[in-house]
């Protein structure tokens, strides 16, 4: 295998696809996953077509289903988990991304 297709491989590695509510795919980039007061949170990057896209973050709630091979994500309504974790992240990755202040 030659080095290009390794590096796709490995970018195809990091892709999720999850359904939204209308039953589209929509593919996201696997960047971490966070772990706060036991519950495991994803942190995903959608990937769009149009590269001028804000680059927000989706963060997700782990929830284990009946199958092992199977997990599902759910939204998180608690703003006060949501930053938590997304500090958690920014501290993690500071030297890989440059994070926009919104203040």
């Amino acid at each position: 295998m030659d080095e290009e297709n390794e590096v796709l491989d490995d970018e195809l590695d990091n892709i999720v696809v999850l359904n939204d509510e209308n039953g589209e795919e929509v593919p996201f980039e696997f960047l971490d996953l966070i772990e706060l007061n036991g519950e495991q949170y994803v942190i995903l990057l959608p990937v769009e077509e149009d590269e001028e896209e804000s680059g927000e973050v989706v963060i997700l709630k782990v929830e284990d289903t009946d199958s092992e091979e199977e997990e599902s994500y759910v939204s998180v309504d608690d703003e006060e988990v949501l930053n938590t974790v997304f500090e958690m992240f920014k501290e993690k990755f500071k030297d890989e991304f440059n994070f926009l202040d919104e203040e």
